[in-house]
């Protein structure tokens, strides 16, 4: 057995020892491999930033002392963008232009995300993005690393359908994850049976809701799809507690995203629902070991969120595709993703990236929040494939569309 299979995904400490020891103590004297990153540290997504950026330095940390890649030390280059999306675009140049990076991460909402994949498909660079989000991105010189609708949405609206009524208030936020989630979600409601009562786009930065609570009580919906995004927009919560609102909730970044369950006091969250791939409430082995390095190594982390494991396993990721490889090229990386094979034994389990769109599979979980905050996890969906881009036609192994779809694009032919 290869070194590469021996070590294939996130390891316990005690086999990342003992691959440290078994490399060759000249094996990290190559030129390092430069990681660009770009996640916001500051501003008011800092919060769930900061563990993308942990997430990475740790698996920087652990590649290195498992031999890097291909023989050749990580090097991680960070900026803060701020969560401005100018800046996004200028440190994304800088990156790519004056630091010649060879991999580039990051992009903390979708518009950051979007704001940066032009100026990277002008280059060969491959690009991961770490977040969950509203899916639909066909583009080949992105690998996506998160959950998207179809493991979500698809999973976790019908649930809340049969569990608490057909009627639903939208809360999201005014940018197009908040836009295009909304969409699936008046398309799997339809499907569904059922009523979208109400829709409301929040701009970035709003903390008052009152006029919101009205609107919401007023409506009279069976429960709530909560995907505002960031820290004025969590200050809903709080507020919808003070005013009895008591709906139960569904969200695709809350909990397991912003951690909402640990800022603000119970009962606040309660009644919350979501459809996860990590949360750091999973107990299972491998859940366990990842949790104690990290904290080893971050103990004052508020809570090991989905970015930052996101983060985490998108380095090893990338180490596997350049060592299955032998090379850092996207061309080449792209055709170990072509084969299927491309995967890594991550902490929620082996998830593997599919060929057509370059999207991963994920292990689905719902959790639900108790009125002291504590977590439950009512389903376990498996592993589900990122099916829906290849159901209209992206197939990045024969084109690259370099375009988002939305659920109402139509089939491409």
């Amino acid at each position: 057995m290869s070194m590469l299979n021996r070590i294939r995904g996130p390891l316990g400490a005690l086999a990342l020892a003992a691959v440290a020891a078994m490399a060759p103590s000249g094996a990290m004297a190559a030129d390092p491999i430069k990681v660009g990153l770009l996640e916001d540290i500051s501003g008011d997504l800092a919060l769930i930033g900061l563990p993308k950026l942990h997430g990475s330095e740790l698996a920087v940390e652990e590649i290195n002392k498992a031999g890097g890649v291909l023989g050749r030390p990580l090097e991680l280059i960070h900026l803060d963008p701020q969560g401005d999306n100018a800046r996004y675009q200028e440190f994304a140049r800088r990156l790519l232009n004056r630091d010649k990076v060879d991999v580039l991460i990051g992009g903390i909402t979708s518009a950051s995300r979007e704001a940066v994949r032009p100026i990277v498909d002008r280059t060969k660079t491959p690009y991961f993005y770490t977040n969950q989000y509203e899916g639909g991105v066909c583009d080949a010189n992105m690998i996506s690393v998160g959950a998207v609708p179809e493991q979500q949405f698809s999973t976790l609206i019908p649930w809340m359908v049969e569990k608490f009524g057909k009627k639903v208030y939208v809360i999201a936020a005014d940018y197009n994850f908040g836009q295009i989630s909304a969409e699936w979600n008046r398309k799997l409601m339809k499907d569904l049976g059922g009523e979208v009562v109400g829709e409301e786009f929040i701009p970035l930065g709003v903390s008052q809701f009152a006029q919101t609570i009205q609107n919401v009580q007023k409506a009279k919906p069976d429960w709530l799809l909560t995907i505002n995004v960031g820290a004025a927009q969590d200050s809903f919560f709080e507020q919808a507690a003070a005013a009895k609102l008591n709906l139960p909730m569904g969200s695709s970044i809350k909990i397991m995203l912003g951690f909402e369950h640990k800022r603000f006091a119970p009962p606040a969250l309660n009644n919350m629902h979501a459809t996860a791939n990590w949360f750091e409430e999973l107990d299972t082995p491998e859940a366990d070991a990842f949790k104690k390095r990290w904290r080893a190594k971050f103990p004052n982390e508020t809570y090991i969120n989905d970015m930052g494991y996101n983060a985490y396993v998108a380095l090893w990721l990338y180490k596997n595709l350049a060592e299955q490889a032998k090379s850092l090229k996207l061309d080449d990386l792209r055709k170990v993703m072509a084969t299927g094979q491309a995967c890594v034994d991550a902490p929620e389990g082996k998830i593997c990236v599919d060929p057509k769109s370059q999207h991963m599979s994920h292990r689905m979980r719902l959790v639900s929040v108790g009125p002291k905050h504590e977590i439950t996890v009512d389903k376990d969906y498996g592993v589900i494939q990122p099916y829906w881009l290849g159901e209209i036609g992206c197939d990045l192994t024969k084109k690259n569309d370099k375009e988002q779809y939305t659920p109402t694009s139509l089939p491409k032919k």
